[in-house]
Order: C-alpha cells, then sequence, then structure tokens
C-alpha cells in the first residue's frame, strides 16, 4: 500500500490525499482545476516552487498561472533556456547574454563573430519553434556545487564558475534541454511544449526576445520604442567593462579582493558626473525655466532632485523647488479608482489648472501664493509662501507626473526641460540571469519604509503590486519624453541593502502570502558578498534609503 500525504489545494479549497514523493504536476492532476494559463509553478506552504517538485509532507499548495509575476519569471527563465539551446544548436562558438529589460521585451546581446542579421533571427527563432515543438523534457538536477562548478568550466562558462563559486552553497541546481545544460537562480517548466507563446525580433544590433502579457497572457504586448533607455543602460555596460565587473562573480571576486571601497568611489564618481552633465545641459539651453524630474518609487528622485539643484548652482543657475504635493484637489473633487478608493496617484488629483496659471505667472516675473494641502481635512489651502522669480531662478519640479505633458498643457515646451531618474540595474547574476530593477526598488524601499516609517517588509511587499499598477499608468508611458535619463543604480548597492534588507525579509511570517516573495529577494541576495555602508559618503543617493545623508529630507 502507498503511503500518502495530505494537500491542501488553496485554488478550489479541497483537501485530497496524494502519493508521498508525487511531483506538484502529479497533484495539480488529482484536482481537477481549470487553468487555460498554467499551471505554470505553485506557492508550496508559501515558496514558489517548479512543476517538477516532488511533495514529501502534508502541505498547503496554491497553483500558479501566467497572471501571476512568478509564474511569468518561471516562463521566461524557460524561454531564455530555449533561447539560448538555439543559438548553440546553430552557432556552438558563439555567446548568449540576456542583458536588459527594454521595448516591452529582454534586449539578447549575441556574438556570433559577424553582425546579426535577419537570417540569423529567423533561424533561431525557427529552431527555438522546433525545440518547443518536440515537447523535450526539461530536467532539473541537485548536484554538490564543485560538480556543478567543473562542468561549467569544462563548458568554458566563466561567468557560471565566478557566481558559483563566490555563492558559498554545498548543492547547487542546474537543468538540461537535450543536450545543453544552463543554470537558472529560480524554478523552470518541467517541458518545452508548455512555451505556447513569443516574439523573437531584430533589435539594434542583437535581438528582443517577447513574452506574454500579464495582463492578457495570450498575447504579445505591444512593442515600444524606448531609444534613451536602451542608451543608457549601453552606458553603464561600457562603464563595467572598463571596471571589469559585469556580473555578480566578477564584483565577489573584486570584494574578496579588497576593491570594495574603490567600487563605491567609481559608482559615486560616475553619478556625480552624469547629474553634472545633464545640469550643463539645462545651463546651455537659454529659455529653460522649468526643470521636471520623474521617476518610479524608491528610484532616489529626492536626492536626484537636491544633487541636480547644487549641479545647477554651480553653473549660476539658482533653483526654487516647488512640491506638486501642495497642487492637489479637494478631497471631493478627487478621482477614485477601481476599488473606490480617493486615486492620489491620478494626474487629475493635481489641479492642473492652477499649476499651468502659477508657473505661467511666475514664469513673466510676478509674484505668486503657493498653495498647501492640508492632509487631515483633505483640502486645498493659502500657505502664506511667497514666490518671485529673478532671471537667474528656475523652477526644479519633481513628481510622479512630470513627463505626463498634460501636468504643464499650457506651458511653451521650450521653456521645459525633463529628466527621468530610476534605479536601471545594469549587474547581472552571469550570463543568462539578468537582476530586474523592480527588486532594486523593491529592496530600497523595504529599507527606507522600516527605518523612516516603522513600516514592515510584509506591508511593503503588500503594497508594491498596487504602487507598481501606479507606475505602469502613469509614469513609464512617458519615459521617452525626457531631454535626459539618470540611472540612479549603483554597482555596489544590491551588496549593502542586503546587509540591512535581510534582517526585516527574515521578520515576514512563514503563514502570509508575502512570505514567498520575501523568500525568493532573500535568496536572490544571497548571491552577493555583503560590503558595509561605512565607506558610503553622505551625499550618496543611497543614503536616501540607508540614513546618514548631509542632505534634509
Amino acid at each position: 500500500m502507498k503511503q500518502v500525504i495530505q494537500i491542501r489545494c488553496k485554488n478550489n479549497k479541497k483537501t485530497q490525499d496524494v502519493a508521498i514523493g508525487s511531483t506538484l504536476s502529479d497533484v495539480f492532476s488529482q484536482f481537477n482545476i481549470d487553468m487555460p494559463f498554467g499551471p505554470i509553478c505553485a506557492r508550496v506552504n508559501n515558496k514558489v516552487e517548479g512543476m517538477h517538485y516532488r511533495v514529501y509532507h502534508s502541505k498547503d499548495v496554491e497553483f500558479l498561472d501566467m497572471y501571476s509575476a512568478s509564474a511569468s519569471r518561471n516562463y521566461t527563465r524557460t524561454l531564455f533556456f530555449v533561447l539560448c539551446k538555439a543559438v548553440h544548436d546553430i552557432y556552438p562558438k558563439s555567446r548568449v547574454v540576456i542583458d536588459i529589460p527594454v521595448s516591452n521585451g529582454y534586449y539578447v546581446n549575441l556574438q556570433l563573430g559577424h553582425t546579426v542579421g535577419l537570417e540569423d533571427v529567423d533561424n533561431i527563432r525557427e529552431r527555438m519553434q522546433k525545440i518547443i515543438s518536440d515537447h523535450i523534457p526539461v530536467t532539473r538536477y541537485e548536484v554538490p556545487s564543485e560538480q556543478a562548478i567543473k562542468m561549467f568550466r569544462d563548458r568554458g562558462d566563466a561567468a557560471k564558475v565566478k557566481l558559483l563559486e563566490s555563492s558559498g552553497r554545498l548543492y547547487t541546481t542546474y537543468y538540461q534541454i537535450g543536450d545543453y545544460v544552463d543554470f537558472y537562480y529560480g524554478s523552470l517548466l518541467t517541458n518545452t511544449r508548455k512555451l505556447y507563446l513569443f516574439g523573437l525580433e531584430k533589435y539594434y544590433d542583437g535581438l528582443l526576445l517577447r513574452i506574454p502579457s500579464l495582463k492578457d497572457p495570450s498575447v504579445l504586448p505591444e512593442m515600444t520604442r524606448q531609444d534613451k533607455m536602451f542608451e543608457i543602460f549601453k552606458e553603464h555596460h561600457r562603464w563595467q567593462d572598463i571596471m571589469g565587473v559585469r556580473t555578480v562573480g566578477d564584483f565577489n571576486e573584486s570584494v574578496t579582493s579588497g576593491y570594495a571601497t574603490g567600487l563605491i568611489n567609481v559608482s559615486e564618481a560616475l553619478q556625480e558626473k552624469k547629474i553634472a552633465m545633464i545640469a550643463d545641459e539645462i545651463a546651455s539651453r537659454k529659455g529653460i525655466k522649468l526643470v521636471l524630474l520623474a521617476g518610479p518609487s524608491s528610484s532616489g528622485k529626492t536626492t536626484t532632485c537636491k544633487r541636480l539643484s547644487i549641479q545647477l548652482l554651480a553653473n549660476g543657475i539658482k533653483p526654487l523647488q516647488i512640491s506638486l504635493d501642495d497642487y492637489f484637489v479637494d478631497r471631493e473633487h478627487t478621482p477614485k479608482d477601481d476599488n473606490g478608493e480617493f486615486d492620489y496617484e491620478s494626474i487629475y488629483a493635481l489641479n492642473l489648472k492652477l499649476i499651468n496659471e502659477q508657473f505661467n505667472d511666475l514664469f513673466r516675473g510676478e509674484e505668486v501664493e503657493l498653495p498647501k494641502y492640508n492632509f487631515q481635512s483633505g483640502t486645498s489651502e493659502k500657505s502664506g509662501k511667497k514666490l518671485k522669480m529673478s532671471e537667474h531662478n528656475v523652477l526644479v519640479v519633481e513628481g510622479i507626473h512630470a513627463l505626463n505633458p498634460e501636468l504643464t498643457s499650457q506651458i511653451p515646451e521650450e521653456q521645459i526641460f525633463r529628466v527621468y531618474a530610476s534605479a536601471l540595474t545594469t549587474i547581472l547574476l552571469d550570463d543568462h540571469n539578468y537582476i530586474p530593477t523592480t527588486d532594486n526598488r523593491l529592496l530600497r524601499r523595504i529599507v527606507r519604509d522600516f527605518k523612516y516609517r516603522g513600516v514592515t517588509a510584509m506591508e511593503t511587499i503588500h503594497r508594491w503590486p498596487s504602487v507598481r499598477a501606479g507606475e505602469n499608468k502613469w509614469i513609464f508611458p512617458y519615459q521617452e519624453n525626457a531631454d535626459a535619463v539618470f540611472n540612479t543604480a549603483m554597482l555596489f548597492e544590491l551588496a549593502v541593502l542586503k546587509t540591512q534588507a535581510e534582517p526585516l525579509l527574515e521578520q515576514v511570517p512563514e503563514n502570509c502570502d508575502e512570505y514567498s516573495e520575501a523568500y525568493r529577494l532573500l535568496k536572490f541576495l544571497k548571491y552577493f558578498q555583503p560590503i558595509s555602508n561605512r565607506d558610503i559618503p553622505p551625499t550618496s543617493l543611497l543614503r536616501e534609503f540607508l540614513g546618514g545623508s548631509s542632505f534634509k529630507y
């Protein structure tokens, strides 16, 4: 008689006996759940696992489909794997670098020994489709790390060898499709046939790999041009190549060799130089009266604003800062979201008419009295604070809507300079494992929310999806309107955030939904050698989140 265990399925609230050692795929087949875009993976006791995972004890299981961010990551990693195998099959001596999330896809840097042409793209796409239609199993292996390191060394994959050698892990998981093996830091699908949709296009000198939309997994999201964002990523990669620190393995090697302070100093200097260049460009454009700065949550907008203001002063321009928060309409006129709650992130929560009137009055040299929003009463009040501009002044305004043309529709374009700031993480775990920029910002926010607001990591993780939804609606569509893009991410910062974030993430209880995200972030941070924050200067943008800044917030 087979031994059985109990599985409680959160999808249909049913409990069922299953044979001990069953895979999650076996378990799913016993619950009779209709899931057109899944299952891709599952939360097992609130830890995300692939469908290869075997259960040996009673568990709570929630199967995830392509509407879930966790499942989308699993699908995307498997697609990366199939792409890498396809390129390897056709061009055995090539190198594939999964590089930049851009244009609603992923830029893939291909080194084939010749310029990537449309014929190459067609050949790779055709090979990927053949691998998928052949229904090849994706096999998972867990082996002693030294065995995995030797295997990747024999295959000439130096980036993976450095990463695995510096991770300090006793065992390593890798995956295999046919005769091709690879390492990914998260789970994969069980069979290539589950990859039902993808796109592959030529993009600049490489490829753009496209994945199903989270909102509607039956389609690929629209491909948008993001030339400015792409150039910033490439610029940072050029700096990293000069420094010899492109991957986390390179970074860990530098830290253990005693070069952490040097990495900090160079990263800080590169940022300051970029801010100075933006200030120089503003100064060179005669007639600029308004500098608008936007960016998503935890992008470091406030410190960027302060450092940019200093560089403007160095150019003989005196900045006057205005907060858009004081231009909220009365609460009774505030739009509501789909849940019937006041939507303060909507651009229509701002008094657009008053903004345009007062800014234009200031540009004409008139004096205005600024409003002040009373958050307790939900009303706009007179502040008593009067403002007048001279010829040497510019207004500097920071806010999530700063790149939206509707914010300043009555102000002449030649008077406006727009800056977009975001933490665009450019370091890679290895050639096939990129680091999501959203993870960088979420870790910043977890550290800052706890330090300055007393908010737990669990609460910050819980709110994050709604924050991201607001960004997708009000910020990201306007990124390319910027006159300058500023990358606030630094090469060393995840190693510093690790020391601050780990204790907070470890406090997230296992019995809450947010535990799966906390567990994922903890696993990810383990790849980094930690760095103390004592060598970070008080003017560093990272001080906005860690504390110890010389700026007043």
